[in-house]
């Protein structure tokens, strides 16, 4: 097998041989787009430049930023550690850390932009709020950073969304490698077929969020009945939730996106219907095991009591049952995913800057021992 490695992008993607795997083909579908266009035409807020690496067979989506202060956190560490922390202050009930965070926060963002902490390459960034990993070995690990730091020398490189459940060989190999393991977020997880997961009384919670289907005369529309007429419904229900009611954030996708999404079937799409009405949407990826969702939403100015948001979690979790699949449910709403079965994870951006001058590596090791310190403490103690 070759050890070589290329990096491709609008220049000469024509030149690419996709790999004739599910992934290989799946990337094919999702990246050529992006790559021929500009990533700003699917995803509003983001503004990177995006190449492909092609090593073995693997497909790996890159992105390279310098600035970009306002980008969602897909692409800039300033705004996931900064900006979007300063969102999350109301979750802190002590009313004098409420007080001096914000003071706090502005004058880390003003020491991390003296750090250029957005100077980054994000590996494997396929620009929603969790990637999922191929299985990469330690050897490509290492030829892969070898790599990046020959051609982006200037930039610290950052492999987001990795964690104990899905990614021990990963973190292990980057570990050794002399990575920094900075926290983001605390993760959840849910195995339907898995007995040890839910007791009798989380599951007795999901079959019941389930029957407000047919009591509240929803159905289940899977996308191949779904037309391109339904695009601004779904693009305006996940924009109520995850943009109006949580963060701006938050990636904002396209009716491009969204179009996208459906046509090459990038995400598994559902909707909840009812008298020819969209009122929910969730779609979903499959990668090497695990399943995520990065499109979920409901029609917010409807009644609370209706359900909205059980009704669409029964549903996905239903699908990864009968898929035999651990699902991701990424952050939030943590009381209501423990109280049907799911298990709690710390998820970590892994940080090779050692090529780096020190003015830049500080920022990241700040990071790193402030959070492990402090922020993973207060994520247990407020049960986030």
């Amino acid at each position: 097998m070759s050890s070589l490695i290329t990096l491709y992008d609008k220049g000469n993607i024509a030149e690419l041989v996709w790999p004739d795997t599910e992934d290989g083909q799946y990337a094919r579908r999702y990246l050529m787009p992006l790559v021929q266009h500009s990533v700003s035409d699917y995803f509003q807020n983001v503004q990177t430049k995006l190449m492909i690496l092609a090593l073995d067979h693997l497909i790996i989506p890159i992105t390279i930023n310098d600035k970009e202060y306002t980008n969602s956190y897909v692409c800039s560490p300033f705004t996931h550690y900064v900006s979007y922390a300063k969102e999350e202050l109301y979750l802190v009930q002590n009313r004098l850390a409420k007080l001096m965070l914000p003071i706090v926060l502005d004058g880390l963002g003003l020491l991390l932009k003296l750090s250029r902490i957005n100077r980054v390459v994000h590996v494997n960034n396929w620009l929603v709020s969790t990637n999922l990993y191929p299985n990469l070995t330690a050897d490509q690990i290492n030829r892969i950073i070898d790599f990046i730091k020959l051609r982006f020398p200037q930039h610290a490189i950052v492999f987001r969304s990795l964690n104990q459940t899905l990614n021990s060989t990963i973190l292990a190999a980057c570990n050794k490698l002399g990575s920094k393991k900075v926290p983001s977020r605390k993760i959840y997880f849910l195995s339907p077929s898995d007995a040890t997961y839910a007791n009798a009384k989380s599951r007795w919670l999901v079959k019941r969020d389930y029957a407000l289907l047919a009591k509240k005369g929803y159905q289940v529309i899977p996308a191949h009945e779904l037309k391109e007429s339904d695009i601004p419904r779904i693009l305006q229900l996940y924009n109520a939730l995850y943009l109006d009611k949580y963060s701006y954030h938050n990636p904002q996708f396209t009716e491009a996106f969204m179009q996208l999404a459906l046509q090459e079937k990038i995400l598994q799409l559902y909707v909840l219907r009812k008298h020819n009405q969209i009122d929910a949407v969730l779609g979903f990826f499959i990668r090497n095991g695990a399943m995520t969702t990065p499109l979920f939403g409901y029609d917010t100015s409807l009644p609370q009591e209706l359900g909205l948001y059980r009704m669409l979690s029964a549903v996905l979790l239903s699908i990864a049952e009968q898929k035999q699949i651990l699902l991701h449910e990424s952050s939030g709403a943590a009381q209501f995913k423990r109280n049907r079965g799911a298990r709690g994870d710390i998820e970590y951006s892994i940080v090779f800057d050692s090529h780096l001058p020190l003015h830049r590596r500080w920022s990241w090791s700040f990071l790193e021992k402030l959070l492990t310190k402090f922020g993973i403490p207060l994520l247990e103690k407020y049960k986030l």
